[in-house]
This record gives C-alpha cells, sequence and structure tokens, in this order.
C-alpha cells in the first residue's frame, strides 16, 4: 500500500476523505512512469488509470497513423484514463508519458468498484472533467490563432505547473510533434525564448529561469486553463 502522505501529492487523491482514500490506496500502486510509455492507443481498453505524482502524461489526437498532437496534459491536477469515470470502454485518443516520474496507478475494474460507492471521488473527477473540457476547447482556440511562441511559452509553463519543477526533460522533437510544427520552427522559438533569457536549454533539458517572463510571451490560454484547474488543487 502506498502512503497517504504521497498520494495527497495527487489534487483528486487530496480531496479524499481518510476512509475514502484508504479503500482505494489498498488497490494502487506506485510506479516510475518512464518517458514515451503508453497508457492506451487509439481504439484499445483502458486497462489502468494513472494518478501522476510527479509526472506529466500526454492526451493527443490523431491527424493520421503518423501525426499525433496534444490535446491535454495530466500531472498532478488529475488522473489519465477518464473516460473510464465516463463509462467508455475505448477512446480514438492516445497517453502516455511526456515527463518521467512517480505515479499511482489501479485497473479501470478497481476504479469502478469505488465509483459505484458515489462518495468524494467520483465528485473529485467530475470537477476533474470540467476542467479537462476547458483545457481541450482552449487548445482548439490556441492552436488556430496564436503563434508558436506563445504556445510553446504556454506548454512550457503548464508542464511546470504539472511537475511543479522549473527543470524537466524535453526534446525539441518531443516539443515539435506536441504543438504540431516542423522541428526547424520549435528549434528557432526555443533559441529566441533562451535568448530572450526565458528558459534555458541544454542537451533534452529545459529550465525555466524567468516564469513571470515566460508568461508574459505566452497567451491569454495558459492563464485561463490555469485558472480552472487552480479550483480543483486549491490554489485559486
Amino acid at each position: 500500500m502506498v502512503s497517504e502522505d504521497r498520494l495527497e501529492r495527487n489534487a483528486i487523491l487530496a480531496a479524499l476523505p481518510g476512509d475514502e482514500l484508504a479503500r482505494l490506496s489498498g488497490s494502487l500502486e506506485l510506479v516510475d512512469a518512464r518517458v514515451r510509455e503508453q497508457v492506451y492507443e487509439p481504439g484499445g481498453a483502458i486497462p489502468e488509470v494513472y494518478f501522476p505524482l510527479a509526472s506529466v502524461f500526454s492526451m493527443v489526437g490523431m491527424a493520421d497513423e503518423r501525426v499525433r498532437v496534444e490535446v491535454a496534459t495530466v500531472g498532478r491536477e488529475g488522473m489519465v484514463g477518464l473516460p473510464v469515470f465516463l463509462g467508455a470502454a475505448s477512446t480514438p485518443h492516445a497517453a502516455f508519458c511526456q515527463v518521467g516520474g512517480a505515479a499511482a496507478k489501479t485497473t479501470a475494474h478497481n476504479l469502478r468498484q469505488v465509483l459505484a460507492d458515489g462518495g468524494a471521488l467520483h465528485q473529485a473527477l467530475g470537477r476533474y472533467t470540467q476542467a479537462t473540457m476547458v483545457q481541450i476547447a482552449q487548445n482548439v482556440v490556441c492552436n488556430s490563432t496564436h503563434a508558436t511562441a506563445q504556445r510553446a511559452a504556454r506548454w512550457l509553463l503548464t508542464t511546470r505547473d504539472r511537475i511543479d519543477a522549473d527543470k524537466f526533460e524535453l526534446t525539441q522533437n518531443f516539443l515539435s510533434q506536441m504543438l504540431g510544427v516542423r522541428r526547424q520552427t520549435t528549434s528557432d522559438v526555443a533559441r529566441q525564448l533562451q535568448t530572450d533569457g526565458l528558459i534555458r536549454y541544454s542537451r533534452g533539458i529545459v529550465t525555466i529561469t524567468d516564469a513571470p517572463g515566460l508568461e508574459q510571451a505566452a497567451c491569454s490560454c495558459y492563464r485561463i486553463v490555469r485558472a480552472e484547474f487552480d479550483l480543483i488543487t486549491g490554489s485559486a
């Protein structure tokens, strides 16, 4: 059994009263999620759900077999495998780990058993569903109206919020895929952000050196989505 103190790093689990958290934690397994580790594939079953503790996962939409574009991220504020909560057996999207780190996982079957009793978990996941819908909708607006540099700044800040750290792994190929742009475009944007003193990037590791400045460089979508998730984490 994972210690409750560690589980409460995740906002969904932290919202549960002691007895409900204990019931769920009995089926939770602490894992070290690895970068690119797949949670579920388009059209496939969702056998397990993850509650990130210090990791970040990407939900991606498929333009075709080769092109994947991120539609939402999941960190310590949420749960990977939301379709299970919504009663779906599968989804046309994929989910995989984007920043490695600790997570607590359980089977979809065990989650459904705890949800069957109603209670705080059902309410917390309901609020999280609303925030995720806002994130996905805002990403549609962002991808169609804002410049790549603004979107990149938003993505970096969102990842920072998800793990509560200024430093994390990131390859330019990966960021290009998440933003749906060419690698050269991403390279130009990263170079400019570094020149402006907002980030430091070396050997696949990005460090945010000026978070307020990076927020000024980001589009308003970052603040809109963050405000929604702050209601879950109690940061509002």
